[in-house]
C-alpha cells in the first residue's frame, strides 16, 4: 500500500471511528460532556468527558486525560477514560481543540494555547463533589503528554496553581524543551521504535540530561519512571492501529503486548499514588 492510500485509509477509520464514537457516547449513561468553566478563564469555553465510577462511595480520586495532537478526545475517552473509570477513578478527557475551532495541531502545535488545559480540567475536578481534589492525576498522550509533563515541572504553571496534581504519566510525548525537575511521582512510557518521539530524549530527561546539555542535579525534583517497550512504534495503545500508518513521515502502529503491559503500569503506578494504596499511606501519616 502506499503511504497516500495509507494516510486515506486512516482519515476513512478516522472519521468513521469518530461517528461511532458519538453514537456509543450518547447512548452512555455513566458519563457526560461537561463545560468546565463559568466563567470562561479563557476565550476559549473548555469542554471535556467526565466519567464517574460506579457504585463509588464518597469523594474518588481522579484523572485528567489529555489528548495528542490529532485531538482525538473521544477515542481517548473510549480507549482509557472507560478502563480507568473501571479501576475506580473519576476520569476527564479534555477537548482542547474543538473549542479553539482546530482539527489538529501536528503541524503547528505552538498555535494553541492549551498547555494551561490541565490546570483548568484540575480546577473544573477540584470543585467536583465526586472528587478528592487532593488526589488527581494528569495523563497525556503524545503532545498531551509534554503538555502533561511541563504542567508538574518546577516552574510559573505548576507555582501559579492554587490546586496541585498527585502524579502525572505520559504516552509517547516528546522529551525536549524540559529540565526533569518533576514536582510530583511521574511516569514515562514509550516505544523503543518511536520516531516520532525519541526513547533517547526520555532515557535522558528521566537521567536528568536535557537537550541543551544542562543535567539537574540528583536532588532536585521527583525521580521519573519510564519505561521503554523494545518493539513499539508511536501510538502503540491505538486499536485503530492494527494496520501500520504513516503520518507526516512517521511510523504509527498497534502493539498488543505494549499496551497491556503499558495498561498494567499505568494501573499500579495510580494505586500508588492516587488510589488506594495512596490513600492508606496518607491515613497512616
Amino acid at each position: 500500500m502506499t503511504s497516500l492510500a495509507k494516510i486515506a485509509a486512516f482519515a476513512s477509520a478516522f472519521l468513521i471511528g469518530h461517528a461511532v464514537e458519538c453514537a456509543s457516547a450518547q447512548s452512555q449513561s455513566d458519563g457526560t460532556v461537561v463545560e468546565l468553566e463559568t466563567p470562561l478563564a479563557s476565550s476559549h469555553a473548555l469542554v471535556g468527558y467526565l466519567r464517574r465510577p460506579k457504585g463509588g462511595a464518597g469523594p474518588s480520586p481522579a484523572v485528567v486525560l489529555l489528548h495528542s495532537c490529532n485531538g482525538n478526545w473521544r477515542r481517548i475517552d473510549e480507549r482509557w477514560g472507560k478502563r480507568i473509570a473501571s479501576w475506580g477513578y473519576v476520569t476527564l478527557s479534555v477537548d482542547s481543540l474543538g473549542p479553539r475551532g482546530n482539527q489538529t495541531s501536528c503541524k503547528d502545535s505552538a498555535s494553541t494555547d492549551f498547555a494551561s488545559d490541565a490546570y483548568r480540567a484540575l480546577d473544573f475536578l477540584a470543585q467536583h463533589p465526586s472528587v478528592d481534589p487532593s488526589r488527581v492525576a494528569a495523563i497525556g498522550f503524545a503532545m498531551g503528554g509534554w503538555s502533561v509533563l511541563s504542567s508538574v515541572e518546577r516552574g510559573i504553571a505548576e507555582e501559579a496553581s492554587s490546586n496541585k496534581f498527585r502524579s502525572a504519566v505520559a504516552f509517547y510525548p516528546p522529551c525536549t524543551r524540559l529540565k526533569g525537575n518533576m514536582t510530583v511521582p511521574t511516569l514515562i512510557l514509550i516505544g523503543e521504535r518511536d520516531d516520532w518521539n525519541s526513547a533517547d530524549e526520555c532515557r535522558g530527561l528521566a537521567a536528568g540530561r536535557d537537550g541543551w546539555g544542562i543535567s539537574r542535579k540528583k536532588d532536585q525534583g521527583v525521580p521519573i519512571k519510564l519505561i521503554v517497550y523494545p518493539d513499539a512504534y508511536h501510538a502503540f495503545d491505538a486499536p485503530g492501529l492494527k494496520t501500520p500508518v504513516e503520518i507526516q513521515g512517521h511510523h504509527l502502529e498497534f502493539n498488543q503486548s505494549a499496551a497491556d503491559q503499558s495498561a498494567e503500569a499505568l494501573r499500579e503506578f495510580l494505586g500508588a499514588t492516587i488510589g488506594k494504596e495512596a490513600e492508606d499511606r496518607d491515613k497512616d501519616k
